[in-house]
């Protein structure tokens, strides 16, 4: 029973930390509340890779929106040797 409740503090602190949906990293296109816009038609998707923290490859995925701005909807992270 102790290991049960255990398994659901750290199930719902999971929860609750990815509410918001990904957040912008530094180097990230719309870090820090800039506004890009994007010449492609909305609902394009655009994929931007960059170094982040610790050698870290990370991989972004923007949908374009209605208004030409770019809205980040997945982010993941990977070993930089892995993306060559």
């Amino acid at each position: 029973m102790k290991h049960a409740l255990f398994v659901v503090f750290f199930a719902l602190t999971a929860c609750a930390s990815t509410a918001g949906g990904p957040q912008p990293l530094p180097d990230s296109l719309t870090y820090g509340g800039k506004l890009v816009r994007s010449s492609y038609r909305p609902g394009t998707v655009v994929q931007h890779t960059f170094l982040g923290a610790f050698g870290y490859r990370v991989f972004e995925t923007y949908v374009v929106q209605p208004d030409g701005t770019l809205k980040l909807t997945s982010q993941t992270t990977g070993p930089d040797f892995l993306w060559r």
